[in-house]
């Protein structure tokens, strides 16, 4: 293991060695955040149809995945992999005329793993450099995809996109962190004409995951009665965090939809000064629903600020608990109270101190002891509190601890001084579920270099080690390099 480790002086080389370069004043067309979203330049009018087009902006972006994936001890059913991907992608954002606009783009991606190492089944957070699908069906480790497709009417500070998009609120996300982001295909409203609110409302028929090449439903598993190609259960939603007991044969014997649509609501509102309240639901109609609310107070002081925070949840089971039961893994059934319910809660609570470029966090998530939340569509319940890097910690009777330390954030996506972000995660879980307690250290450091603010690094680090009774489970390594450059 000693040797394996070493790998990791490469990236932590790169990164000390670009640090260096010196700054240019060149401000990029575009930029990419910490959390994956892309910034463009703010948009041209058109005065004519042709200008539409003409003065529209071309984005292209090129970028590198590598991760590592290392048990401390390797054996049949934890082996160590490596996997890269390369990527590229093209997005054409029109000028707006007459309030109209519309967006497509096309993303690419090509893996490289040895397949007889590392079985599609095995790999862990490289899965998304290809399609496990695909592969196993036509052993094709490429992807190409119309990854945005819309059309767009705003009207005042009110803007309606028709089409496959990305659609950013609590429980939806581009989560573009790997090679081709996760959209969605319907119709979003997206508000600010309320005094200090933004509102988003979506109507969203269909989901395309990072690593689907077509769109699928947004709340069913595949199985050998949706398809007749081979792993059925990776054609539709195969997120980590999909309930996997609510499949197309389950849900056609309940008499329940395997077609709904996911419908969101989300507000943000800060009339109140210094106070950001914040709701969001979502709604599948027959199956299930979910509500959240959550306020963040900010209190200045000379030189810093500290800023409380509550976030609640409330999940309500419409039929859903019926047909897959309490436990999204469809295991461990005697820890529940009702096994046959989808009803439950989640409390969360942190502070926040920001002094000058440093940001510290303390935070807490305890989920009821009642049933697993469900919330597949790459929105984390935990986010902002103890989600750290590939963390599920929303399963019921999880409590989740975590100190957080983060330099150098910005909201303009070009960090010339380096992004840098550390945290101790505990998570007490539920012995009776079969969860085991354990920590979870992580560091990332992301920056652009300052010579070309266009080609941005990042390295991430995450170390697993397991506690308690049930510490036989392996402890593992999940490093990951990325290179992104915008043009």
């Amino acid at each position: 293991m000693q040797r394996k480790y070493s790998l990791l002086f490469v990236p932590l080389t790169l990164s000390l060695a670009v640090s260096l370069l010196q700054a240019q004043t060149d401000i990029p067309k575009q930029a990419l955040k910490t959390n994956g979203q892309l910034i463009y330049q703010k948009q041209k009018n058109a005065d004519s149809l042709r200008e539409l087009f003409s003065k529209g902006n071309f984005y292209g972006r090129v970028r590198s995945n590598t991760f590592y994936f290392a048990y401390d001890n390797d054996d049949a059913t934890h082996d160590t992999q490596l996997i890269s991907g390369l990527g590229a992608s093209f997005v054409f954002q029109s000028a707006l005329y007459n309030g109209f606009d519309t967006n497509i783009g096309v993303y690419g991606s090509h893996a490289f793993f040895n397949e007889n190492s590392d079985p599609a089944a095995s790999i862990k957070a490289g899965k998304d450099t290809f399609s496990r699908f695909n592969y196993v069906n036509t052993g094709s480790k490429s992807m190409g995809v119309i990854g945005q497709a819309n059309i767009g009417y705003s009207y005042s500070k009110t803007k309606f996109i028709l089409g496959r998009q990305l659609v950013e609120t609590f429980y939806t996300k581009s989560n573009d962190t790997k090679m081709i982001p996760n959209t969605f295909d319907g119709l979003v409203l997206d508000s600010k004409d309320i005094q200090s609110t933004h509102l988003k409302f979506a109507y969203l028929t269909k989901q395309k995951l990072r690593d689907h090449t077509d769109a699928h439903a947004v709340l069913m598993v595949g199985d050998a009665n949706s398809t007749s190609s081979l792993e059925p259960q990776w054609s539709e939603n195969d997120d980590g965090a999909m309930h996997k007991g609510l499949t197309y044969t389950a849900l056609k014997a309940a008499g329940k939809p395997t077609d709904a649509p996911l419908i969101v609501l989300d507000i943000q509102n800060n009339s109140v000064k210094n106070l950001k309240i914040n709701f969001s639901s979502y709604v599948v109609p027959e199956l299930l629903s979910q509500a959240m609310g959550e306020l963040n107070y900010k209190i200045p002081f000379k030189g810093f600020s500290i800023t409380p925070g509550l976030r609640y949840i409330e999940q309500f089971d419409n039929g859903a608990g019926a047909v897959g039961g309490a436990s999204i893994t469809t295991t461990g059934l005697d820890g529940y109270k009702d096994a046959h319910s989808l009803n439950a809660g989640m409390l969360a609570a942190r502070l926040v101190t920001n002094i000058d470029d440093y940001k510290i966090s303390l935070a807490y998530t305890g989920v009821l002891n009642k049933a697993d939340l469900v919330t597949p569509w790459r929105g984390f319940p935990t986010a902002g509190y103890t989600r750290s890097m590939g963390m599920y910690n929303w399963r019921a009777n999880v409590k989740s601890y975590r100190l957080e330390l983060v330099y150098g954030g910005n909201a303009k996506g070009i960090y010339t001084k380096p992004f840098i972000q550390t945290s101790v995660l505990y998570m007490d879980g539920d012995e009776s579920k079969q969860e085991t307690d354990s920590m979870f250290y992580y560091a990332g450091i992301v920056q652009n270099i300052p010579s070309a603010q266009e080609l941005q690094y990042r390295v991430r680090l995450g170390w697993r080690d397991f506690i308690g009774s049930s510490a036989t489970t392996s402890d593992y390594l999940d490093a990951r390099l990325e290179f992104n450059y915008l043009f």
